[in-house]
């Protein structure tokens, strides 16, 4: 009998040795491709740019990091430095009054944009006429 519980004792120390041994020979790829994934996505780049129009530069248009209050205006030639470091997959919003707002996703290789702003269509529906002049319904 107890020849028979050395047996055991010497297989199930082996298969635990065998086991130990493939566990940390393995090499764990799955570990190795996200840390790689996360360092490309975790880099803070400098985003610059010029924002124009069919008719030339914009100075004064607004961009704002989406979801936050940090933002830049373009200056007199439409070019701007963003004053944060962004990552990967930051958005930034473009607007500007009479212009239609855009927005840019950052990925790992933007570091310049240049962005043609197109004109926002606003369209009048006619306006009302009237022969009577306007009187106020408040009671004086």
């Amino acid at each position: 009998m107890k020849t028979n519980t050395k047996k055991i004792v010497k297989a199930i120390s082996f298969m635990a040795i065998a086991l130990v041994t493939t566990l940390l020979s393995n090499p764990l790829y799955a570990q190795n491709k996200n840390v790689a994934t996360a360092s490309i996505l975790d880099q803070e780049l400098t985003i610059k740019g010029k924002v124009t129009d069919e008719k030339g530069p914009l100075p004064g248009v607004n961009i704002i990091l989406k979801g936050s209050k940090i933002g830049a205006i373009t200056d007199e030639n439409g070019e701007f430095t963003f004053p944060k470091l962004l990552s990967s997959g930051d958005i930034l919003v473009f607007s500007f009054l009479g212009y239609d707002k855009q927005e840019i996703k950052i990925d790992a290789k933007t570091t310049y944009i240049n962005l043609l702003m197109s004109d926002q269509l606003i369209e009048m529906m006619g306006a009302p006429t009237t022969n009577k002049p306007y009187k106020s319904k408040r009671s004086n």
